[in-house]
């Protein structure tokens, strides 16, 4: 999906592109992005050590939600397809 589409089906309001949502689903695109990549070029360190990093600050995002709002937690890692935060 391009981003664009991805704001649009994640914005809260009419200018949201920054909401804890958005931010999730844009991280999660480019993760699954960097998979492919790394599927391809196993030996690229670099491109996975950003891989690393973009799931870490995902799975921050996903915390401060869940403390947060629980229900929209829950709709969001049913609708990108995710694992839970521990």
């Amino acid at each position: 999906m391009e981003k664009k589409e991805i704001i649009e089906k994640f914005k809260l309001s009419e200018n949201d592109t920054g909401s804890v949502q958005v931010q999730v689903a844009l991280l999660t695109e480019r993760i699954n992005h960097l998979n492919e990549h790394l599927k391809d070029h196993p030996n690229d360190n670099h491109s996975r050590r950003g891989l690393l990093q973009l799931v870490g600050k995902r799975k921050g995002f996903l915390i401060y939600l869940r403390d947060r709002d629980i229900e929209a937690y829950r709709k969001l890692i049913k609708e990108l397809n995710i694992r839970g935060v521990k």
